[in-house]
């Protein structure tokens, strides 16, 4: 079993250890070259803790705590009187620096959220700057779930801080070793999972157990079969992995490309045609791998570059030669979405001047990967009602192609790649239900992870955008003690719902239908394209960032990425009639309806998309109109809003 710390021991033995002895353990754990700044860091820690905690006589203590979903490891950890207190030290600092403040109350979040021992109790986030003057006496600010604002203190405030807060909390004793041994259940965003599997983590450190053992372990087991497989006998082969919107497919895409990594032979790399994502994750990669190694990041960006890539330049690179790819492994993210023959074609003769380009973007990318003499795996990641934009094949092309063109590959198919939400064209239904295919009930993720506190969420959200509403109720009572979502007719009752409910560095933001054209008099302007790193990644001290609630994101941007609270704002484009959706384009001055079943569709899952970005909780905002706009009349928004009520959203919180 992995360690959870450094160093741990009961408060009595830790004040009677040697602190040079503790010192060495620390060092020993460390593993890797220790700078003069790691330790003296450590060496003030141990010599103030072994003063100040010296009167509290039952507890336990933890060093360099580790914190998985984040990657890195809390200074102290403190178990006493009931209590877990988070202590976060910076050592020869005199300032409460913000950063400081967000690090230690994510630290604690995250022990409430994931780790199982801290669900029930009173988790109190220090942060001491070593030389900061003594403070006022802290006052305790505990939410709901018993986190509390993390408390700035000067060193000598740390025992009046721990005692005030075992007084206030009252817990019950903690047992310690229970306690270390009950297990850690992340649920990372996609941005921390890259990361952490970049630096070749397992991804069962990083996933809940109960979804990593369902979903993605056996997932990963199967696909790491499929590769020897055809490996060992010289057979080319395709899997498709099919899962519900938030249950880790891009997450499973990014493990099988790191885990093939240290097979030189293979390349693997992971494709996908969703720009915003490919530019987050290979800008969050640069950054820490620049910061880890010291390098410029633009050298970091162009090593990270081969492990991501965009797949429409994987696709050009083809186009310039004839011979085989280097990438023996292929991960195709959001497979899903990849061009129509027509949409294919008219983009090479038009944009890349290739007249004689003919081709959907499967049958292209099938035909590349097929120049192989040998082997070579294709592993598409299929999401279910995920299609939003015109042009998008669906899955049905990439079985059609390799029906008519590639009856020679292996194909692995998920069992429930012939669900309506997959496949539509019935006739095609039918005929791969006959063919000679290997049908795996482990290529598909059926329990969505995104939102740690409320499974069932995609599954609402089906309810809502099918018309559902009676279904929708019922679901959404199973999950608003956990997943809140208000509804409200004021943007300002929005933004400041948002505010109040992110803690430490949650990451907030507005998000719209592309197709949100007349929210602009509320003040969103969806047309404004936003730049997803900056938005994605950047502080709260950058006015770019989603953060400050200016720039709103589409489907297209925020798809196959996350926040962790969203206000989704809600046009007339997709409005009620009739007991029944409707679906609309605003073009020059006016809505216009949409008749085409497949731009229905695209705008259904649009806000299927929007709907289901949020890990933690969301409000969604109706305008209230305007009688003296014709394009903003209020009783379009009126009739979405009650529908969404009648669904079971509530108005207050």
């Amino acid at each position: 079993m992995n360690r959870v710390a450094y160093y741990e021991a009961n408060i009595q033995d830790f004040l009677a250890d040697d602190e040079n002895a503790i010192f060495g353990l620390l060092s020993r754990q460390h593993g890797f070259a220790l700078e003069h700044q790691q330790k003296h860091a450590w060496q003030r820690q141990i010599e103030l803790l072994q003063h100040l905690l010296a009167p509290i006589q039952v507890g336990w203590i933890y060093f360099e705590f580790s914190i998985p979903r984040m990657g890195k490891r809390a200074d102290v950890v403190l178990l006493t009187g009931g209590v877990v207190f988070v202590i976060e030290f910076k050592v020869g600092s005199h300032s409460f620096d913000s950063y400081a403040v967000e690090q230690v109350h994510d630290y604690a979040l995250d022990l409430k959220n994931f780790h199982r021992g801290s669900h029930n109790l009173s988790i109190i986030p220090i942060l001491i700057p070593t030389v900061a003057p003594l403070q006022p006496e802290p006052v305790m600010k505990l939410a709901e779930d018993q986190v509390a604002e993390p408390l700035c203190i000067s060193p000598a405030g740390l025992l009046q801080a721990v005692e005030m807060a075992v007084k206030h909390c009252s817990g019950l004793p903690i047992d310690a070793i229970a306690w270390s041994r009950s297990g850690y259940q992340p649920t990372p965003t996609i941005v921390e999972a890259a990361l952490a599997l970049y630096q070749q983590h397992d991804v069962k450190e990083i996933t809940r157990s109960e979804a990593g053992a369902d979903n993605l372990g056996l997932t990963a087991t199967s696909v790491e079969q499929i590769i020897e497989d055809a490996k060992s006998k010289k057979r080319k082969a395709i899997c498709f992995i099919t899962g519900v919107p938030g249950a880790g497919k891009t997450l499973a895409g990014l493990n099988i490309a790191t885990s093939r990594a240290k097979h030189s032979d293979e390349h693997a790399v992971f494709l996908s045609g969703n720009g915003p994502l490919v530019d987050v994750l290979r800008e969050a990669l640069a950054r820490d791998k620049a910061g880890r190694e010291g390098i410029p990041r633009n050298r970091a960006y162009r090593e990270v570059s081969t492990f991501v890539q965009n797949i429409h330049h994987f696709r050009d690179e083809a186009l310039e030669s004839t011979s085989p790819p280097v990438e023996k492994v292929v991960i195709f993210d959001e497979a899903q979405r990849a061009w129509n023959r027509e949409m294919a074609s008219k983009f090479m003769q038009q944009k890349r001047g290739n007249a004689a380009f003919d081709m959907s973007e499967p049958a292209f990318l099938l035909d590349v990967m097929n120049r192989h003499e040998d082997w070579c795996v294709v592993i598409c990641l299929i999401g279910g009602g995920q299609e939003i934009n015109t042009g998008e094949a669906g899955l049905a092309e990439w079985i059609t192609v390799l029906r008519d063109l590639h009856r020679d590959w292996d194909i692995h198919i998920s069992s429930r790649l012939d669900d309506c939400d997959y496949i539509w064209d019935e006739k095609l239904s039918k005929e791969l239900s006959k063919t000679s295919i290997s049908w795996n009930e482990s290529l598909h993720l059926g329990v969505s992870i995104r939102s740690f506190r409320a499974e069932a969420l995609s599954e609402f959200v089906g309810y809502v955008v099918d018309n559902k509403p009676d279904q929708a109720l019922i679901t959404y009572k199973v999950i608003a003690d956990k997943y809140p979502i208000l509804l409200t007719r004021s943007l300002v009752e929005a933004r400041s719902w948002l505010l109040t409910r992110a803690r430490g560095s949650e990451r907030y933001g507005l998000i719209a239908s592309s197709g949100a054209n007349r929210l602009r008099p509320d003040g969103i302007w969806i047309k404004s394209k936003i730049d997803a790193p900056v938005w994605f990644l950047n502080d709260k001290t950058d006015v770019r960032s989603s953060y400050y609630l200016e720039e709103a994101a589409s489907e297209f941007d925020i798809q196959g990425l996350e926040l962790d609270w969203a206000c989704v704002c809600w046009d007339a484009d997709f409005r009620r009639g009739d007991d029944e959706w409707h679906h609309f384009s605003f073009r020059g001055t006016k809505w216009q309806r949409i008749n085409s079943i497949d731009r229905q569709l695209h705008l259904k899952n649009a806000y299927r998309v929007l709907l289901t970005r949020a890990r933690q909780g969301m409000v969604i905002f109706v305008p209230a109109g305007d009688s003296s706009d014709l394009t903003r009349e209020p009783h379009v928004y009126d009739e979405i809003y009650t529908y969404l009520r009648d669904c079971g959203l509530t108005t207050s919180l």
